[in-house]
């Protein structure tokens, strides 16, 4: 189903809640903030657009946005933007409480599960983890000869096992149970050991999931049960579960999941039997309760969740700044724990300062929602001075106009990268001249931007920052283009 755009600029201001004392003050806040996006491409000696928050959602096809701020250890501000769903022709609003996947931010929050049994003694982040494991283990290869795999590298993605991600499963499917996962009778492949588990960084949701059976085999509880007793009730987070599929008493909560074409896709949402590696169901506020109970526990306050000591070891950097759950960034007074997530038809945002009581969290019902939410933190990170996101300034080029012509047309993909999601038949991109730059118009949402040139035959798209570079053929007028170096367009008209 197509989303009612005209609907969503009359209605994208309508709902929202806000946290603060002074609305008037922070009500002009969102405004500015609202109203000053920019591109991820900004180029030397011109004046950089700014754009309004609704625009920009109708440009990248995300009918959804939910955005909660921290200042001074408190929920600054929160607030929901456009649609939920569009059910027998009724739009439904975002407002704050409308529930987002989370993604992979579901393992920061997972990773906590672990911690807090290891507080309570029944859980060693260092152990060999096949002690804790009933019913499936890591087999004894050459890798565990001499180094076994420990909690510790599960939650920082040190542990060599392989699994990156999981596409989940449509509503109407079944769910394979943990043990069908690790084994590959899911819809991924197996999860294996090949590497040395603390040699190398390599992000590994495969390792997530075997972290979650861990906990379940320790504690004897369901994931979701454990995650809600020992983690979501103590922070406060009473409106966010784990739980896989969602309980029905929650999906009138719950936003559908969109594609880049801005249509939902079948069925709603995917359920995630991966819960530790991508199954949260949660809000902005929610997520920021997480932010702001890390940072109070840093901040000396008495009685919280878990204990200042526990806290710093999750935030001491490991391989690749990794943290026991978070991606770390920044030092000391400035450190920055983080981390974003993607589902099919959600992508989502959280950077909070771990001693300075800032934050943000971002969360979209859109498979295109990337671009967007950096353009959000452009605009936030310029307005409160926190420099975690600035658009890249690059060096003009101009070429002759005639040689811009001879770019524009119609190219097809030639599928030699793989097929694509969300196409069905081939996939066409439009190159046309419009005020002396090129732009792209792709109705299947992927690569649609004016472009920046950057040499005779290279740009930059100014949307998202990604590289361009045409290729000119054999023929006359003939040009292909690579698409991050990888995927090559062939002109056709």
């Amino acid at each position: 189903m197509k989303i009612g755009y005209t609907l969503i600029i009359a209605l994208i201001f309508l709902f929202f809640s806000c946290s603060h004392k002074d609305n008037g003050s922070v009500d002009f806040e969102i405004n500015e903030i609202e109203n000053n996006l920019t591109t991820a491409i900004q180029i030397e000696g011109e004046s950089p657009s700014k754009y309004n928050l609704s625009d920009r959602m109708i440009h990248y096809n995300v009918p959804g946005v939910s955005i909660a701020v921290i200042k001074g250890g408190k929920i600054h501000w929160a607030k929901g933007y456009g649609v939920v769903s569009t059910i027998n022709s009724k739009e439904v609003v975002v407002n704050e409480n409308t529930l987002f996947q989370a993604g992979s931010i579901s393992k920061p929050l997972a990773a906590l599960s672990v911690l807090k049994l290891f507080e309570e003694g029944l859980l060693d982040l260092d152990t060999d983890i096949n002690t804790y494991l009933d019913g499936w283990k890591i087999p004894d290869n050459q890798f565990t000869k001499d180094n076994k795999v420990t909690l510790k590298q599960l939650l920082s993605h040190t542990s060599g096992l392989t699994g990156h991600g999981f596409p989940g499963y449509k509503r109407n499917q079944s769910l394979p149970n943990l043990i069908q996962v690790l084994n590959g009778q899911g819809n991924t492949a197996a999860i294996i050991l090949d590497t040395i588990p603390g040699s190398i960084w390599r992000y590994s949701g495969g390792g997530y999931t075997l972290m979650e059976k861990i906990v379940e085999d320790v504690s004897g509880l369901s994931f979701e049960q454990i995650m809600y007793k020992k983690v979501l009730q103590p922070i406060g987070m009473t409106n966010s579960t784990f739980q896989q599929p969602l309980p029905i008493g929650l999906e009138s909560l719950a936003s559908a999941a969109y594609n880049r074409k801005g249509e939902i896709i079948d069925g709603f949402w995917h359920n995630y039997p991966e819960k530790a590696a991508a199954g949260l169901w949660t809000t902005p506020s929610e997520l920021a309760k997480y932010c702001i109970e890390i940072q109070q526990i840093l901040a000396g306050k008495e009685n919280r969740f878990l204990s200042k000591e526990t806290i710093e070891l999750m935030l001491t950097k490991g391989l690749n700044n990794w943290g026991l759950g978070p991606s770390l960034r920044w030092d000391a007074d400035s450190l920055i724990f983080q981390h974003g997530g993607k589902n099919e038809g959600f992508t989502t945002e959280m950077i909070a300062f771990a001693n300075r009581g800032d934050g943000v969290i971002i969360m979209t019902n859109a498979d295109n929602g990337r671009p967007l939410i950096n353009e959000i933190l452009y605009s936030i990170s310029a307005y409160y001075g926190w420099g975690i996101k600035e658009p890249e300034l690059i060096a003009s080029y101009e070429s002759d106009l005639d040689h811009l012509k001879s770019l524009i047309g119609k190219y097809k993909y030639n599928e030699e990268g793989g097929s694509v999601p969300d196409v069905n038949g081939e996939l066409v991109v439009e190159v046309i001249l419009e005020n002396r730059k090129l732009k792209m118009i792709d109705s299947n949402g992927y690569l649609n931007s004016v472009l920046s040139q950057t040499g005779e035959l290279t740009f930059i798209a100014m949307d998202g920052g990604e590289e361009i570079v045409f290729v000119k053929n054999e023929k006359p007028k003939s040009y292909s283009f690579l698409y991050y170096d990888f995927f090559q367009f062939d002109k056709i008209e």
